[in-house]
């Protein structure tokens, strides 16, 4: 059960660690997202959105490690990804690309969950052992 706790968890912690990539170039972010970055405001902005997920990606990972993390580094991305659904879902007229990745948010909040049950499970056992 650990074994899936942690495989469900590598995935939702390289889906959030991506777009890290986007801390490197403004052009990296713009074919990211197939959206033209207008202005410098606007390019620090998304590279300091990308050096976020960086954050919450690296915790993931770090919570790998370190199981008492976990459930913080759980509700960090479930935050993040429901967040940026809700927002997918308020705002009319968004590219293809931004339905690309919520698609791969669903498939990571579903990684969330499937996690948390395992992990709430295996701490049941436990606890009642």
């Amino acid at each position: 059960m650990n074994i899936a706790i942690l495989i469900l968890l590598f995935v939702v912690g390289l889906i959030n660690f991506l777009p890290i990539i986007g801390v490197l170039s403004a052009d990296k972010l713009s074919a990211a997202y197939s959206v033209e970055l207008i202005g410098n405001d606007i390019v620090i902005l998304m590279r300091h959105r990308a050096l976020l997920f960086g954050i919450i990606g690296g915790f993931i990972f770090f919570s790998l490690f370190k199981p008492l993390y976990q459930e913080a580094a759980m509700v960090m991305a479930a935050i993040s990804m429901i967040g940026f659904l809700y927002f997918i879902w308020a705002v009319d007229g968004h590219n293809d690309a931004l339905s690309k990745i919520a698609m791969v948010d669903v498939i990571g909040i579903v990684c969330l969950l499937i996690a948390a049950v395992l992990k709430y499970v295996s701490t049941t056992i436990v606890a009642g052992s």
